[in-house]
């Protein structure tokens, strides 16, 4: 939930609804269940299309902190493109000069991959770094082909928390 503080007047009268919007409503916002979202999936080729796979997000917003979780599992019908891929955040990170980071776990036919999802200050998407292949534990972010050829029943699956530009 993103918060804006009340501009008090001077002499205002405050009221216990005044103080129950300004401090309670808030502080139980942060205690609320988390904010379904449908994140993208993007590639810097050409794009993959969905079609009868799932993308799932939800994220928790407080102030400037937003925690995000994101599952993509892929269809029969699924295509895959070319390219880095790339998965949308609900809102734009802070171009605060750093790189932040998460965990990540990518499922395919051959093997579960552990590795971290990066989001670059000022982007709008995130990316999941993995090792490169079996037989190459070098970090790559990951592609239609890297770590392994996707088919459908793949899983893109990763948590992050990071500052949000507003």
């Amino acid at each position: 939930m993103t918060f804006t503080p009340r501009n008090w007047a001077a002499g205002e009268v405050v009221t216990a609804a005044l103080l129950n919007q300004e401090i309670r409503d808030q502080l139980n916002s942060m205690f609320d269940a988390w904010t379904p979202y449908t994140p993208t999936w993007t590639s810097s080729g050409t794009n993959p299309v969905l079609n009868n796979g799932t993308a799932t997000g939800r994220y928790l917003k407080i102030g400037r902190t937003c925690y995000v979780s994101v599952l993509i599992t892929t269809g029969s019908t699924t295509t895959y493109g070319s390219g880095t891929y790339a998965f949308g955040l609900p809102f734009p990170s802070a171009n605060a000069g750093v790189v932040q980071l998460g965990v990540a776990r990518v499922s395919g036919a051959s093997a579960t991959w552990i590795g971290q999802c990066h989001v670059n200050a000022g982007a709008s998407t995130a990316g999941i770094t993995t090792n490169a292949s079996a037989t190459n534990a070098a970090g790559s972010n990951i592609t239609p082909t890297s770590p392994e050829t996707w088919a459908a029943g793949a899983a893109f699956r990763f948590s992050l928390t990071y500052q949000t530009a507003t």
